[in-house]
């Protein structure tokens, strides 16, 4: 019962997971906590049924894992400019 191609998953699992640890980062000025959400929502999403294929769940990983890091560096550059 997928209504996504093959190829719209794969997509979404290398982008969406980082576009959203960086969103929820922007909204709650912490990155741990935008880490925590995300996984928190996509661990529902497998609870759920919407992903089968144990390679989606690496690519989700992987894509929290850059989104993660880049939501670090960013913050460092923030709070680094701020206090300059």
């Amino acid at each position: 019962m997928e209504t996504l191609s093959l190829s719209t998953q794969i997509i979404l699992a290398i982008f969406a997971p980082a576009l959203l640890v960086v969103l929820f980062t922007r909204i709650t000025f912490n990155h741990y906590v935008a880490l925590i959400l995300t996984v928190a929502l996509f661990a529902a999403s497998v609870q759920a049924g919407y992903t089968h294929r144990w390679w989606i769940y690496i690519l989700d990983a992987a894509s929290l894992t850059v989104g993660f890091w880049y939501s670090t560096k960013s913050n460092k550059t923030k709070k680094k400019s701020a206090s300059e």
